[in-house]
């Protein structure tokens, strides 16, 4: 008996009905009156906050067995559900339920030498994937985000998570019914075999977008195998720019926190650039908050002169995405070498300067093409809740569809409409 090929087939057989499902529930939410949409939202963050200690005793399930399996700490940080992150994923459903509702939205509407008036309609995309790894808390941003874009969702978490994401799943289900809504708009996975992501990135009858959230190595397999369009990032390589122009204390304080505040996240800065005119008044200040919190420097030549100590940095180092205490940083000559630097080693996520000089600010801001752009703040802004998506599906590095922290409108898309009184085409 194969039994690999009984249950690639078994598999193949559960997603196609989840992909069914899925097609015909999408129908009905895309229809679905923004009240009703509301309702099942609150509803599921009444259900998460009632459920917390269920939410938490599964959570423990999963870090015991990411602990024992040898999960690194980045990981293991994102899958870690506490009090105040339950707290949080309730309150980002209700603050996705407060948003204004795209669906249904004509903008551009302009009359036509012929009559006819011309606009864009704004529509659901139809079924999403999301394809994630570690972090709990996407199951409800997810489907919260869908939900209020008028899509059905197809949820699959990382097997490390698995006990986390069925018990977040019981609540959307609940919420779900509250509100009248089928239950197979928010269908979440219930499987840690891989040959699930194979199918649900291949289902293009089924499936019109997929979302991967994960490391790199997720995200290029789905890049490389799906035939189904994508939203994705593959790195966070974040870069802060202090310029011979900053205010030495908001620099101090940026580049301090763009690092520290937290170390697996994707907006976090990995390479601190300093223009040479102020390196002496900065690094050595900022190199020994860095040293006191723990982060490992590793520096060009001119940084190991005003920091002894530093270790070399290699030409990997400027690539790396570290998501740990581990920080390059490179003296250069004026902004356009720290550009330079991050058009050939940057990934296109988020990248900040620090300067007083609103001509540099605003030549900065118009040349670095990456996905979020900032003066004087921290790249830890970089965030869906932050800029006031409410939540994020999460950061897109691509130029199509959407790019940057993808919340509700990026989960829709326009159509164009047409009005008219018995106009016909002369």
């Amino acid at each position: 008996m194969n039994t690999n090929a009984d249950t690639a087939t078994a598999i193949h057989q559960y997603m196609n009905a989840v992909g069914q499902r899925a097609r015909a529930a999408a129908r009905i939410v895309s229809r679905a009156e923004t009240r009703v949409k509301d309702a099942a939202l609150l509803a599921i963050a009444t259900a998460l906050e009632t459920a917390e200690a269920q939410l938490l005793a599964e959570n423990r399930k999963d870090m015991e067995a990411g602990r024992a399996s040898g999960l690194e700490p980045a990981l293991l940080d994102r899958l870690e559900l506490t009090p105040k992150g339950v707290k949080a994923m309730a309150q980002g459903l209700r603050e996705v339920a407060a948003q204004f509702d795209p669906v249904g939205e004509i903008t551009d509407l302009k009359y036509r030498p012929s009559g006819i008036q011309v606009g864009r309609m704004r529509v659901p995309l139809g079924v999403i994937g999301i394809i994630y790894e570690s972090r709990p808390n996407v199951t409800a941003d997810a489907a919260a985000l869908c939900l209020k874009a008028g899509n059905a969702a197809i949820l699959r978490g990382g097997s490390e998570a698995l006990h986390s994401n069925r018990a977040i799943a019981a609540c959307i289900q609940q919420g779900l019914a509250a509100a009248g809504l089928p239950a197979d708009a928010v269908q979440v996975i219930d499987t840690a075999d891989r040959a699930a992501v194979g199918a649900l990135i291949t289902m293009a009858e089924y499936v019109d977008v997929i979302v991967p959230r994960g490391g790199k190595g997720l995200i290029e397999r789905i890049s490389r195998e799906a035939r189904v369009p994508v939203i994705k990032h593959l790195d966070g390589v974040c870069h802060v720019y202090v310029d011979d122009r900053a205010d030495l204390d908001k620099a101090v304080t940026v580049a301090y926190n763009a690092k520290t505040q937290r170390y697996g996240t994707c907006n976090t800065m990995e390479t601190l650039l300093v223009a040479e005119g102020i390196a002496a008044q900065v690094l050595p200040k900022l190199g020994k908050m860095y040293q006191n919190a723990g982060v490992e420097l590793r520096g060009c030549p001119h940084t190991r002169d005003l920091l002894p100590g530093v270790k070399v940095a290699t030409e990997d180092d400027w690539y790396a995405e570290y998501l740990a205490p581990i920080l390059a940083v490179r003296v250069v000559k004026d902004m356009d070498e720290a550009m330079d630097h991050i058009a050939v080693y940057g990934s296109a996520h988020t990248d900040a300067i620090l300067t007083e000089d609103y001509s540099r600010a605003r030549r900065f801001l118009r040349e670095v093409d990456s996905s979020s752009v900032m003066v004087n703040a921290s790249t830890r802004f970089a965030d869906g809740g932050e800029y006031g998506l409410g939540a994020e599906i999460g950061i897109s590095t691509d130029k199509l569809h959407a790019r940057g922290p993808v919340g509700v409108e990026g989960l829709t898309t326009q159509k164009f409409v047409v009005l008219g009184d018995g106009h016909v085409r002369g």
